[in-house]
């Protein structure tokens, strides 16, 4: 392990000088690329700082206890040698997990999918409730949430919506929430009070960046057509929304959130290029889905991975068998907690691959 971490900091201090040159500097998309290294490997290399500093401290405080004749000396380096030695075994874990490979999609943005599943109206509502909460978790991330396209529930809510999120390793902490989310409460329509299960699937998928997807203009089929929805009078008479139409694939794309048709073609296409993208990615998820028992993050949206229960204030996350009986407070976006207990699942799932 000392060899690999060794290699590892050497090249993050080459990194460190190469990011000082002025030839770096001007060429923007190599600069960007080494930060980028630079700030990953650096965890990593301050570790290896610690470990090494404390392999000569124990190396030194063993040496005081077999040749160090003062007894008061020797008791003090047996003493320091305990907190040493327990240090270093928790250093080892942490390093353990900070050696994982990590999955280059997730310092991404995202686009996310909703849509509602079973239960017609009820599940439009929930479909609604769970946009706000992510909406909500964004914004307490500082993350910029920037809708795409909807359509609407005739309750309320929302058959389906289309979003991007933007900020600092998005994809890779939003992407465990892909699946099918299943609620249970009694809907605003039933008079019985009677609790009724309905659904909705989310979609989370890595934003593709222009170099990431080739695609043909020749391939695009463009059609303009009047927006509807909130907007004022300019809704039905301006032709602002875009619909895209990927000939090859047959993937169809439509973005009326913008009043400008230019600002709606480029959201567009960026959910164009994703869609297109997730094709080839969503084989590599198969790949790691045929390895992982749990399905942490497979990015299988026919899986059911969460339960929401109005009645008992429970809410259940079924890939790790997690209950949690604050939903009014996850809801409201405070879903951190899950999250973090996903990605240590799936670090122990991955850290087992990488041990054989």
């Amino acid at each position: 392990m000392l060899d690999k971490l060794t290699a590892i900091h050497r090249r993050w201090l080459e990194i460190g000088e190469q990011m000082t040159d002025p030839d770096v500097i001007v060429d923007m998309k190599r600069f960007v690329k080494l930060n980028k290294d630079y700030r990953e490997m650096e965890p990593v290399a301050k570790a290896y700082l610690e470990y090494k500093n404390l392999l000569d401290n124990e190396e030194s405080a063993r040496d005081i206890i077999s040749n160090e004749k003062d007894e008061d000396f020797r008791n003090m380096a047996k003493e320091e040698l305990a907190i040493l030695v327990d240090r270093k075994e928790k250093l080892e874990e942490e390093i353990k997990y900070l050696m994982i490979p990590k999955d280059p999609e997730d310092a991404k943005n995202a686009v996310m999918e909703i849509r509602a599943g079973t239960g017609g109206d009820e599940a439009s509502l929930f479909a609604g409730d769970l946009f706000r909460m992510y909406n909500k978790y964004c914004e307490n991330k500082g993350w910029k949430v920037d809708i795409v396209d909807y359509a609407e529930g005739t309750m309320g809510g929302y058959k389906e919506i289309v979003f991007n999120v933007s900020g600092n390793e998005v994809y890779g902490t939003l992407k465990y929430e892909s699946g099918v989310h299943r609620v249970q409460r009694v809907p605003k329509t039933e008079t019985q009070g009677r609790v009724h299960t309905s659904a909705a699937t989310v979609a989370v998928l890595p934003e593709a960046e222009e170099f990431d997807v080739d695609i043909n203009p020749n391939d695009i089929r463009k059609d303009t057509f009047c927006s509807s929805g909130p907007g004022g009078q300019s809704v039905n008479t301006t032709y602002s929304a875009i619909r895209l139409t990927h000939i090859p694939t047959g993937i169809v794309v439509s973005c009326q959130d913008e009043k400008s048709q230019l600002k709606n073609l480029s959201k567009a296409m960026g959910v164009l290029r994703t869609r297109i993208y997730e094709m080839e990615y969503q084989k590599h998820m198969d790949v790691i889905a045929s390895k992982r028992k749990t399905m942490v993050s497979t990015g299988d949206r026919s899986a059911k991975i969460r339960t929401y229960n109005w009645p008992q204030g429970r809410i259940t996350d079924h890939r790790i068998n997690l209950t949690l009986y604050n939903l009014p407070v996850i809801i409201d976006g405070a879903i951190q907690e899950i999250i973090d207990a996903l990605i240590v699942a799936e670090n122990a799932e991955r850290l087992k691959e990488q041990m054989g």
